[in-house]
């Protein structure tokens, strides 16, 4: 007797969040070392003049990697200023870790398997709850809608750092740094993603009221 075949199922289609990140990161890939640098010193101007910054005594930020919007004149400024700043550190699970910012000098390179090498700060590990005693979060991004509604790059790690702030009752300002092609009209979203306050891009700020 002759089967047939089973027909080959079909490959699963990419989701909204997928196609988008693409986009945006090939969009990223494309900047050239020089406009990487001028909009990372504008960034660092642009965020500065958030009185969430000016007035905080601790931020939670992040070391920028490749082509992200760079954020090293922003963490030296903010040192500088007299924050203290915690920098996360990467776990196996993909939660966070954090540490003290102490200057360039303290940032060692990190492999993580799979991931692109990180800087991580080399100081004590303070653990992951530490973020909840930050006055501002400074998150990474890919890019923010009208409704403050953020898109990240889809590993989790902010995801569990949000998360952690809301069960800890913590408040802080949520920031995003984009470049400014990035605030879009709408992304795509999930019941656990969370508004933020605002947006700052090379160009300047963008404030969201609370979304519905």
């Amino acid at each position: 007797m002759v089967t047939t075949p089973p027909h080959p199922a079909h490959p699963p289609q990419p989701s909204a969040k997928t196609l988008l990140r693409r986009e945006l990161l090939a969009a990223r890939r494309a900047l050239s070392p020089a406009s990487l640098r001028t909009s990372a010193r504008a960034l660092s101007r642009s965020a500065l003049a958030l009185p969430e910054l000016a007035g905080a005594r601790t931020v939670a930020a992040y070391v920028s990697v490749g082509s992200e919007p760079g954020t090293r004149d922003l963490l030296d400024a903010l040192r500088a200023a007299g924050k203290r700043v915690l920098l996360p550190v990467l776990l196996p699970d993909n939660d966070l870790d954090w540490a003290v910012y102490e200057g360039s000098g303290s940032l060692a390179e990190t492999a993580h398997a799979g991931k692109m090498p990180l800087l991580e700060p080399d100081g004590p590990r303070l653990g992951p709850e530490a973020v909840t005693g930050a006055d501002t979060v400074l998150l990474p991004g890919l890019a923010v809608d009208g409704r403050g509604m953020r898109l990240g790059r889809g590993g989790g790690s902010y995801d569990r750092v949000l998360a952690r702030l809301e069960r800890a009752g913590a408040h802080p300002a949520l920031v995003v740094l984009l470049y400014d092609e990035e605030v879009v009209a709408r992304v795509p979203e999930e019941p656990h993603d969370h508004p933020v306050q605002a947006v700052a891009t090379p160009s300047g700020v963008v404030r969201f009221t609370d979304s519905a």
